[in-house]
């Protein structure tokens, strides 16, 4: 009875394209619809349902870690109609679920609207390449079709690291092992460390969650290999600080110093409602230019905001620039774009200039302290 539920809710969230399911005890099981939860007009469902619906897709091992853990995620293949990673997890002493959708077809960094300057950092010879943003902001998404990008470009070595394995990649020109943390391999930082003996030209960490993964990402990056990652930051100077500070004050000049010769970029994302439906993501990118280096090896990152500023020729872009462009061009409402802003005050005033001038949306001028209170 609980595959045959579970089969009807995967194929529904397929069918009508949701990010997530969420299965908690006390409602109907309910969607993540272009970023709004949907609850679906289906029984409520009792501690038994999301034991018996958790039991049907998780693996023995994933099962005996949320009994001693509390918590254990894993991916799967639903047929030949997409991936799902499911976050399974005790709550009030039942059971809840996430599943996020993986979908199978990979989007090309063109059809991401990722900036072109991207793919020219990428096919650099070495160098550390961040992709940040919160959770659900569609890093995997734009990391996959990076990947994959350079897989039908290049004869590479790739070797992601992933936990769990989200995007199952192909043999193309490149050769591509997967490896996923707690199956294939304890640790991320073990992972790191195995694949510089494996021959890689590109290594993928999916998490660069701790000091010693961040620690073995750097040194493989200054050693020759192009290392993608992740962070959970939502600007380019705040990616650069959060790597810094995960070290010991005794270590972070020295870290500066390494951080500032092997940073290829950072491309800092969020998704946003588009207006008629679906989503769009917004992106601010950081290139590791010289004036930028400097400004990392001198600890004044402060000043990366407005390096970026005027690295336009570059291809840099602010995430409040790119947030503007979305209100411009009528693709995003004026709340979304004021409540994903970085500079919320900064963004309104500057919208309020184009309302004066008559380009953008008509509409009425914006009281820029209420700005702050936007959702």
């Amino acid at each position: 009875m609980a595959t045959l539920q579970i089969d009807k809710l995967l194929n529904a969230c397929i069918r009508q394209g949701a990010s997530d399911i969420h299965i908690t005890t006390g409602q109907p099981p309910t969607f993540r619809l272009h970023g709004r939860m949907r609850r679906l007009e289906t029984k409520t469902l009792e501690a038994e349902d999301t034991v018996s619906l958790m039991k049907s897709i998780a693996p023995e091992r994933c099962q005996r870690e949320l009994q001693e853990a509390g918590t254990s995620d894993f991916g799967f293949a639903f047929g030949e109609a997409g991936r799902f990673r499911v976050s399974i997890f005790k709550q009030r002493g039942d059971i809840g679920m996430v599943l996020r959708l993986i979908p199978n077809d990979m989007l090309t960094p063109e059809q991401l609207g990722v900036p072109s300057e991207v793919k020219e950092l990428v096919m650099r010879p070495r160098g550390l390449f961040l992709v940040t943003g919160p959770t659900g902001s569609g890093k995997s998404t734009t990391l996959a079709g990076l990947v994959n990008f350079l897989n039908e470009t290049v004869d590479h070595h790739i070797i992601t690291i992933e936990d769990p394995i989200e995007f199952y990649h192909y043999h193309k020109k490149s050769v591509i092992n997967q490896r996923e943390v707690h199956v294939d391999v304890p640790s991320f930082a073990e992972a790191i460390k195995r694949a510089l003996r494996q021959d890689p030209d590109v290594i993928l960490v999916g998490e660069l969650r701790d000091l010693e993964t961040i620690e073995a990402a750097i040194s493989a990056a200054e050693t020759g290999h192009v290392v993608f990652g992740t962070l959970h930051t939502n600007s380019a100077q705040k990616t650069i600080d959060r790597i810094i500070d995960a070290f010991p004050g005794n270590l972070q000049d020295q870290i500066r110093t390494q951080l500032s010769t092997c940073l290829l970029g950072v491309l800092a994302q969020q998704l946003l409602p588009k207006i008629g439906g679906g989503r769009i993501a917004a992106y601010e990118l950081m290139v590791g230019t010289s004036a930028i280096q400097n400004l990392i090896r001198e600890n004044k990152t402060f000043r990366i905001t407005s390096s970026i500023q005027t690295g336009k020729k570059e291809g840099m872009q602010l995430m409040d620039d790119c947030l503007y462009d979305l209100w411009e061009t009528e693709k995003c409402d004026i709340n979304q774009v004021l409540y994903k802003a970085i500079d919320k005050i900064a963004l309104a005033q500057r919208i309020n200039i184009a309302i004066d001038q008559g380009r953008g949306p008509e509409m009425e001028l914006l009281d820029e302290e209420d700005a702050l209170e936007t959702v």
